[in-house]
């Protein structure tokens, strides 16, 4: 029986198909896109051993798409393993994967925080793990099934560089942002191309509102993280929302061009979601965008997702919004209000559609149809538990922007208050929380307030701006 570099059994694995497997999850920690190549041909060198079926298994579950998630769970349902003995660490993976391939992402989640119990130096057990708990918004989980792996590992491996950018992402999510900005450097540091740990970099400064060194670290480091990855889009799109919140909305649409969205996108949701992501905040601001809208609707059109990932669904709904195509909004809610209406058991997607991802989508459609006080009423209940359906805080903060949206246009003024006073004190130096602190002082008829808050705006644009040298 072979072992990976950890010594842990790989049942079936000649020496060929290992070689191709540790390159493989090189490759997957690192999210170079020869992941996929390797991992096949690992398979097709050994086609009944376990590890190389759940790797491929995995690849097909990462991307969020319902198409490969589905031949995953097809390949899955025909594998027929060749080794007389499995051990019990791979047949948990098979487990993991065969749980997620059905749906039950939260039962796969658990299956992996096990195996990673007994075994803390699986790397592929770490790495899908902790993509499903970023997946179901679950920053504790985030946070501590890698940490609780992290002392079995010997600081001079290979992979404990991007063990530790992956705790970093989960110590950033659990608001430690001193130490994530720590452990997420001292990762860079051993490996200057792990986009996963810049990735945690960056998080912190958004987080803590330090868009200059933001601005700074992505520049310095643009050879690194900007393409030959799989992460490059998402993190264009960082630097996108530093752009935004520095006023310049032409440097933000000059990425959303150039990498988000264009005619050669290859139409993946995770690029899909990010520029929707980034046009729905400008959109906020009343920027009309409806070209790059349209082509934006149509890419998500072309799909025909069905009820998937909710978190997706609401990103959708907004390229329609944003396009102006309303009955297509509609029609997403439609058709995942009917598949709510049958049973699901441990599905995890049902219960993140039913409290979270269908309320937003029709918050969304009520903001865009200009009903404000009804996407104020929606989104209110739910503000706190928006994490369940998954992604970053980060990537849910445009949801709370509409929320705050929706309450300055429906004259909600003591919600505005409330919501903008939590804002402007997490995140001082925020020109967007300032500009809306003016704008609600406007409606109030304080003039004085509406100037001194226009004023930290403009003081905090001018702290940004100098990253670039103007």
């Amino acid at each position: 029986m072979s072992k990976d570099r950890h010594g842990l059994d790989m049942s079936g694995m000649g020496s060929e198909a290992t070689r191709h497997y540790e390159r493989a999850l090189d490759a997957l920690l690192f999210f170079r896109p020869e992941v996929a190549a390797e991992a096949e041909a690992a398979l097709a060198a050994e086609p009944g051993a376990p590890m190389a079926n759940a790797l491929v298994a995995y690849l097909g579950l990462l991307g969020t798409e319902p198409a490969d998630a589905a031949a995953a769970r097809e390949r899955l349902t025909a594998f027929v393993p060749t080794p007389t003995r499995i051990g019990g660490r791979e047949l948990a993976h098979l487990a993991a994967a065969n749980a997620w391939a059905a749906g039950d992402i939260h039962r796969a989640g658990a299956i992996l925080h096990e195996l990673v119990t007994a075994h803390p130096n699986d790397a592929l057990a770490l790495m899908a793990g902790h993509q499903i708990d970023f997946f179901t918004g679950d920053a504790v989980r985030l946070r501590d099934r890698v940490g609780g792996a992290l002392s079995a590992w010997d600081t001079d491996d290979p992979h404990y560089g991007p063990v530790l950018g992956m705790y970093a992402f989960g110590l950033e999510e659990a608001g430690h942002y001193d130490r994530s900005e720590q452990v997420g450097l001292a990762a860079v540091a051993a490996n200057p191309r792990d986009v996963w740990a810049i990735h945690a970099v960056v998080h912190t400064y958004e987080m803590q509102g330090r868009f200059a060194d933001g601005i700074r670290y992505l520049d310095a480091r643009t050879g690194d993280w900007s393409s030959g990855n799989y992460l490059n889009v998402h993190n264009w799109w960082h630097y996108g929302l530093y752009a935004i919140e520095a006023g310049a909305i032409d440097r933000a649409l000059a990425i959303h061009d150039a990498v988000l969205h264009n005619d050669r996108s290859v139409g993946a949701a995770m690029e899909l979601l990010d520029a929707s992501a980034l046009l729905w905040r400008i959109h906020l601001a009343g920027g009309a965008q409806p070209e790059r809208w349209g082509k934006l609707a149509d890419a998500w059109a072309a799909r025909a997702d069905g009820p998937y990932y909710a978190f997706n669904d609401t990103h959708a709904v907004m390229a329609y919004i944003g396009a102006g195509r309303i009955a297509e909004a509609e029609a997403v809610i439609r058709d995942r209000e009917a598949w709510l209406a049958e049973p699901h058991p441990g599905v995890g997607n049902h219960a993140m559609t039913a409290e979270v991802g269908l309320p937003v989508c029709r918050a969304l459609v009520a903001f865009g149809q200009g009903r404000y006080a009804e996407t104020v009423d929606i989104l209110t209940p739910i503000r706190h538990r928006l994490n369940t359906y998954g992604g970053s805080h980060a990537q849910r903060d445009a949801i709370q922007q509409t929320l705050v949206e929706a309450a300055l246009r429906a004259e909600r003024h003591d919600l505005a208050r409330t919501l903008l006073s939590e804002r402007v004190n997490l995140r001082p130096s925020s020109p967007y929380n300032w500009l809306k602190q003016s704008q609600l002082a406007d409606a109030l008829g304080r003039s004085a307030a509406a100037a001194t808050a226009r004023d930290r705006a403009d003081a905090c644009t001018a702290a940004i701006t100098v990253a670039w040298g103007r």
